[in-house]
């Protein structure tokens, strides 16, 4: 005698609900459109200030291949951001002025302490944006797919731009250890903000 019973009306729907589990909302989480607000906005400041980081790197140590490479990249992950910006109606922050003159700085500012703290800067930015990026990529719903692939894609490069620059003596830095401390800092603070406001 079987003890299988016959499937009843629902029981396919229910272990549908269940096999591709969704992640519930908790109290203090984002409505989705809000979320995606915050997520273009802030990854939008987020790489305008790297293309900053660059320029001013640049400006100090000249056309560096290396720079220029990695400058190239983050223009494109701008480019994106800002199409989505327009495409999804985003705010950006109002915080773009002091991105500018940051960005810029901080750039500066590490390549006059040498080529390897310019690299240093790129290991620490690179470090907290691939943490940054999983959040997002954690957070966003499966019907997202095309801009979780857009972000996967630019962490993917980040991640790289963090190896490159680790293989040109990042970790020779004068001060290493408190200069990645500092720019890590800064860079969470910077990302903090840039979501808020």
């Amino acid at each position: 005698m079987s003890i299988d019973q016959p499937d009843r009306p629902g029981d396919q729907e229910a272990s549908d609900a269940y096999s591709e589990p969704r992640r519930q909302r908790l109290p203090g989480d984002l409505e989705p459109e809000a979320l995606l607000d915050r997520i273009i906005r802030v990854d939008q400041a987020g790489e305008y200030g790297a293309k900053r980081i660059y320029e001013g790197q640049m400006a100090v140590l000249g056309p560096d291949p290396q720079l220029k490479h990695m400058a190239e990249q983050e223009r494109r992950h701008l480019q994106r951001f800002d199409e989505l910006m327009v495409e999804r109606r985003a705010r950006p922050t109002l915080l773009q002025p002091l991105w500018h003159v940051a960005g810029f700085a901080l750039g500066a500012a590490t390549a006059m302490l040498g080529r390897e703290a310019a690299m240093a800067c790129t290991v620490a930015v690179e470090e907290v944006i691939d943490g940054h990026y999983r959040q997002q990529l954690a957070k966003l719903p499966p019907e997202e797919a095309p801009l979780k692939a857009d972000i996967e894609s630019f962490r993917k490069e980040e991640l790289e731009h963090r190896a490159t620059a680790l293989a040109e003596g990042a970790e020779r830095a004068p001060a290493y250890p408190a200069l990645t401390a500092a720019v890590k800092t800064g860079s969470r603070l910077a990302i903090w903000l840039a979501e808020r406001i």
